[in-house]
């Protein structure tokens, strides 16, 4: 399989491993070449890679290559709109941590 054709059939699953009132976490797993479809994030959140490689981002500006390491977390605001497609030729994984309240001032 060409993993960086851009007819992208395949879909990512997701995992739902909690969610209470504070926050939502989602295990995602992507064969080569499956994706998100795109996708508006509704809440602030963290992903947290489980494998370490190349993920391919589509918005509205375009495409770009983000090269993710298992363990090191990220965290991006609500509003953030793309499809997130699996550029290796392995499954890639990661964690999606959704803050579901508001910011907590300290």
């Amino acid at each position: 399989m060409n993993v960086n054709q851009s007819d992208h059939k395949m879909k990512a699953t997701a995992h739902l491993q909690l969610e209470n009132e504070w926050v939502r976490v989602t295990e995602w797993r992507f064969a080569p070449g499956a994706e998100t479809g795109h996708h508006v994030h509704a809440y602030d959140y963290v992903v947290v890679p489980l494998t370490s490689g190349v993920l391919r981002l589509e918005d509205r500006d375009g495409q770009r290559e983000a090269r993710l390491t298992s363990g090191l977390a990220y965290a991006r605001q609500e509003g953030v709109a793309h499809n997130v497609i699996n550029a290796n030729e392995f499954e890639f994984r990661f964690l999606e941590i959704e803050m579901l309240q508001g910011r907590v001032s300290r």
